[in-house]
């Protein structure tokens, strides 16, 4: 598979293709990574590199809708063990501030299947409905580099529209998920409070305005992956259940 075949898939279609056997996850991985070298230097979508342990997990068997599928989770809430995080502020990236836990959204896209090979820019501690934090610089849109990609999750909006990822982590309390879906022509839902979890490290934000999600080229990859990952956590403050629980 090149990238012009590659790019023609969503998420659901690559898990289809690694389930099939038509292709492995470490190809698909390798594609992600070849884009990401050739256009992340113009974008600056992704800005702290998870490559080789993405490579380790490509070698596993994996399980869940998006089995194999490359991912890049955002770098403002989405703690992931042993990995810098910065909430795009100066002050956590020069501490260096790396969780010894993951979030429970990470654990959650883990089992979906996903293959993180990267944390995406975002505005310092997503305050902004752009992405150019003084800590990382600005993140460019992949229509028009002159443009920037939106916010706060502006690196994962560029990422996906660039083709480097069908789908990726993002995040939403006053636009932060819609933003950037609609200046970079993408899919993004905000989720209803209390759908997706915030734990272990936060029980909610923004008073249950802000919810966790995706940025996707398709609906389904959106509505899929919210299947995946819906309910709460121990830590929740907000709970929806399901209506599918109750058939």
């Amino acid at each position: 598979m090149n990238f012009s075949e590659y790019v023609q898939y969503d998420g659901l279609g690559l898990a289809a293709l690694v389930k099939n056997k038509e292709i492995h996850a470490s190809e698909l991985l390798k594609i992600a990574l070849e884009r990401n070298e050739k256009v992340n230097p113009k974008l600056n979508a992704i800005i702290i590199p998870m490559y080789e342990q993405a490579k380790q997990r490509a070698q596993q068997e994996r399980h869940g809708a998006f089995a194999g599928v490359p991912f890049l989770v955002k770098d403002l809430f989405q703690e992931y063990q042993g990995v810098p995080t910065s909430y795009g502020s100066n002050s956590l990236k020069k501490f260096n501030y790396t969780p010894d836990f993951n979030a429970e959204i990470i654990n959650r896209w883990e089992n979906a299947g996903i293959i993180t090979f990267g944390r995406t820019n975002t505005p310092e501690f997503g305050i902004k409905g752009i992405t150019e934090p003084e800590a990382w610089g600005a993140c460019r849109n992949p229509w028009n580099l002159k443009h920037n990609s939106g916010g706060s999750s502006g690196g994962s909006a560029s990422a996906v529209a660039a083709g480097i990822v069908p789908i990726a982590g993002a995040g939403d309390g006053g636009g932060s998920i819609r933003i950037p879906a609609s200046y970079c022509g993408l899919f993004g839902l905000k989720p209803s409070r209390g759908r997706t979890p915030w734990g272990p490290q936060y029980s909610e934000a923004m008073h249950g305005a802000a919810m966790q999600h995706v940025l996707s080229k398709s609906v389904r990859d959106s509505a899929a992956m919210l299947d995946a990952v819906h309910g709460p956590e121990q830590s929740s403050l907000f709970r929806i259940q399901s209506a599918l629980l109750h058939k």
